[in-house]
């Protein structure tokens, strides 16, 4: 079967992305509320299941996305410079996170979030590619490593991206390469087992209801970097008007 051009849409895959972005944004948009203490009762982002279950399967949702995207891109022929020219942008807007961070939460400020993760990630999971079926064990010891290999070497800021940590860092998002590669290697390895036996479940219509989720899912670090900001802007904005 020939490859599929580039502009090639699947809109079944921007929808599911659509649906992670909706759900972080109403995350975060609760975090915000609760940071500025709006929300009764107060709640704890950083201990309670309801809210730590919620991130990791927002955070593994994305990740597997983007292993499928990965997938679908290197079936179309994604040459160099396009993949580098969007890892450019993914990095870039991880700086900015960091720095945006560091500003809010001096104490806790982010130096390996989900952005800097994805960001190492693309570049493993392009390597990793044309394991084809060796990705699934591969994803399994990625998933398992960080459980029994652990260090006091790699409680820093400088290591702690390998996730083999002892105690999790003090920071607003933490997403290191293991246990997490494990899930985009995972979607990478879906992706490809759907494009040669299921290709229908991707490329397949989409019911009308969920065609703005395909849209918002066609800009997902936009709207990732822009939706924050609007959010806090909103609660002073409302703040001082109150």
């Amino acid at each position: 079967m020939a490859a599929m051009p580039l502009s090639h849409r699947f809109d079944r895959l921007d929808a599911l992305r659509g649906f992670a972005m909706v759900w972080m944004a109403v995350f975060h948009f609760c975090f915000d509320l609760n940071n500025y203490r709006l929300l009764e009762p107060r709640q704890n982002f950083y201990l309670d299941p309801f809210w730590t279950l919620q991130r990791t399967a927002i955070v593994s949702l994305f990740l597997f996305c983007a292993g499928l995207s990965q997938a679908l891109a290197q079936e179309a022929g994604q040459g160099g410079r396009r993949f580098w020219r969007r890892w450019a942008q993914i990095a870039g807007c991880a700086l900015l996170v960091s720095a945006g961070s560091w500003f809010m939460f001096p104490r806790s400020w982010i130096s390996f979030g989900v952005l800097h993760g994805m960001a190492l990630m693309l570049i493993l999971a392009r390597a990793l590619a044309p394991l084809r079926r060796g990705l699934w064990p591969l994803a399994l010891a990625a998933l398992l490593l960080p459980r029994f290999v652990q260090s006091p070497l790699f409680d820093n800021r400088w290591l702690n991206w390998t996730g083999l940590v002892t105690r999790k860092p003090v920071t607003e998002d933490y997403v290191p390469v293991l246990p997490w590669l494990g899930v985009l290697l995972l979607g990478l390895a879906a992706g490809q087992w759907l494009l040669a036996h299921r290709r229908e479940m991707l490329g397949g219509p989409l019911p009308r209801a969920f065609a703005p989720l395909a849209l918002l899912g066609r800009w997902p670090l936009s709207f990732y970097m822009l939706h924050q900001p609007i959010l806090i802007g909103l609660i002073l904005l409302a703040m001082q008007l109150r």
